[in-house]
């Protein structure tokens, strides 16, 4: 792990660890600017990540012309689109399935070393942690993403296997403080905060300051010089895309209620970006591209 790799990993373990205190002493960010506050910081901190997604289509395609950008484009947007389609149509579906595949996606973020099993536990922390206390605020804001009668069949699940994930994340840190102590304390913490703070702020810390600024530091460690610059001013456009993409699909939606709206064009968009996201991420890691460029896989031991 590099030297910005490991101070990132403590300014998390710090900003999470203040976070639970100040939740331990009843803290909480007013309802009404909660869902605005962390909203935009999901969109300005958490979904520029994936911008660097261009960076791998060069790397993987050899992609440099506008036929070739523009085949990249609607292989990206055919993607976003199925995950936008399974939305609408089979919304519980796709609630099950975006949690899952969040999951697997999120197991990616511990150093090199960590087991499938506690990479598992970790990437499903985030999601299943929040349910151990505060299922029905959980239920409610899945609610608002994929209706209510879909975070009612997905919920109560999630509510059961919170006390045993729980415990078997005690473990798996216990384990891992034996050999990455850094590591062990980014689960604790990440666990902790799930367990404390209210489910959206939970998300919205770890995918902001872990997640997101993690892909990035790994991103840019794995090229050099000039060619890391580059990358940063080639993943500004697909940045302004997506955010321009949001503020017009929120205007288009001004008649559903701001809550909704909000959670929704935040976490469909999100769901619709993740799938392509993963996918070529998979495709990273069969290539033969050298093996810094494939630390990013799930599959990774």
């Amino acid at each position: 792990m590099t030297p910005a790799l490991r101070l990132q990993g403590r300014v998390f373990c710090a900003l999470s660890l203040g976070l639970v205190v100040a939740c331990l002493n009843g803290a909480r960010l007013d309802s009404r600017y909660e869902l605005g506050v962390t909203g935009a910081l999901i969109l300005l901190l958490g979904v520029p990540h994936g911008a660097f997604d261009v960076v791998f289509a060069r790397k993987l395609f050899g992609v440099a012309d506008v036929k070739g950008w523009a085949l990249f484009s609607l292989f990206y947007i055919g993607l976003s689109a199925l995950v936008v389609g399974l939305w609408y149509v089979a919304p519980s579906l796709f609630l099950c399935a975006f949690l899952a595949f969040a999951a697997l996606h999120f197991g990616a973020d511990p150093a090199a070393g960590a087991s499938k099993l506690a990479r598992g536990l970790y990437g499903g922390a985030v999601i299943v942690l929040p349910a151990l206390w505060q299922g029905a605020e959980l239920q409610r804001l899945l609610g608002l993403v994929a209706g209510p009668a879909s975070a009612a069949l997905v919920a109560p699940v999630l509510s059961q296997l919170a006390p045993v994930w729980l415990g078997a994340t005690v473990l798996a840190c216990a384990l891992q403080a034996r050999t990455a102590r850094l590591a062990a304390l980014e689960f604790a913490a990440l666990a902790a905060l799930a367990v404390t703070a209210p489910p959206l702020l939970t998300f919205t810390v770890y995918f902001c300051a872990m997640h997101s600024p993690r892909h990035i530091l790994r991103t840019l460690a794995s090229l050099r010089g000039a060619e890391a610059r580059n990358a940063m001013a080639l993943a500004i456009w697909p940045t302004a895309v997506v955010l321009a993409a949001a503020a017009l699909t929120g205007w288009l939606a001004s008649g559903i209620p701001i809550e909704t709206r909000v959670m929704q064009l935040v976490f469909v968009g999100l769901a619709a970006l993740t799938l392509p996201h993963m996918v070529l991420l998979e495709r990273l890691r069969r290539s033969g591209l050298p093996t810094e460029f494939r630390q990013w896989s799930v599959s990774r031991p």
